[in-house]
């Protein structure tokens, strides 16, 4: 069956696995932290794990013996200082966002812990700044996703009704958040997440990656 075009004016898109590859950064940063707790690397699975319960606000210590509170510690320093040398763009991206923000306000929201002006400088560094109105990080809000905090704050800067904005990213954070705010919700399978986990918490669409988005709207 075709599916219908959604009518959008703005629409709000996650970082880490739906703009950018994310995957490199999440292994170097459990490396890291688990030597610093004298512990051998996590094998890819089990560490690619991590970020997805750090995010939820989920107990890892199942996933990593020993003392988990420096675990934490360390990879998050260290992920956030790999993310730089790390991360690129999924593919077609570029692209997708430059056809976008021709049609509609865009605005990045992140759970990332860091000032705006860093994830300025990276979009910068990946050649895609330009196409965001509005950013927001986990330290721009009280309350990050799943929290409808960071869309509101985005509806309020682009001068939108919430009802004309979707949001996509490939996290049930992502989905639970739009939810809350009362957008239209899409999850990408470009992330951590598998299709059955997204599945479960009943986005309007589950997409391959957001290079898809641009045919589901007008």
């Amino acid at each position: 069956m075709q599916q219908k075009k959604w009518k959008a004016k703005g629409i709000f898109l996650d970082l880490d696995g739906t703009i950018v590859d994310s995957t490199d950064a999440y292994l170097e940063a459990a490396r890291i932290a688990s030597k610093a707790i004298g512990k051998n690397p996590l094998q890819t699975k089990t560490a690619l794990e991590i970020p997805k319960r750090i995010e939820q606000g989920l107990s890892f210590s199942d996933l990593v013996e020993g003392d988990t509170k420096k675990f934490l510690s360390v990879y998050l320093k260290a992920y956030y200082s790999a993310t730089e040398a790390k991360n690129k763009l999924l593919p077609n991206v570029s692209v997708t966002l430059e056809v976008l923000s021709a049609k509609y306000k865009l605005a990045l929201i992140t759970m990332r812990h860091v000032p705006n002006e860093v994830i300025q400088k990276e979009l910068d560094c990946l050649g895609i700044a330009k196409y965001f109105t509005h950013i927001v990080t986990a330290l721009d809000t009280t309350k990050p996703k799943p929290s409808p905090e960071a869309l509101i704050q985005c509806v309020k800067a682009l001068d939108l009704e919430m009802c004309d904005c979707i949001i996509a990213g490939d996290s049930v954070n992502d989905v639970r958040a739009g939810k809350a705010a009362g957008a239209r919700t899409v999850a990408v399978l470009s992330g951590l997440y598998l299709c059955e986990e997204l599945a479960k918490e009943c986005p309007d669409l589950i997409l391959p990656d957001v290079s898809s988005l641009p045919k589901f709207i007008k």
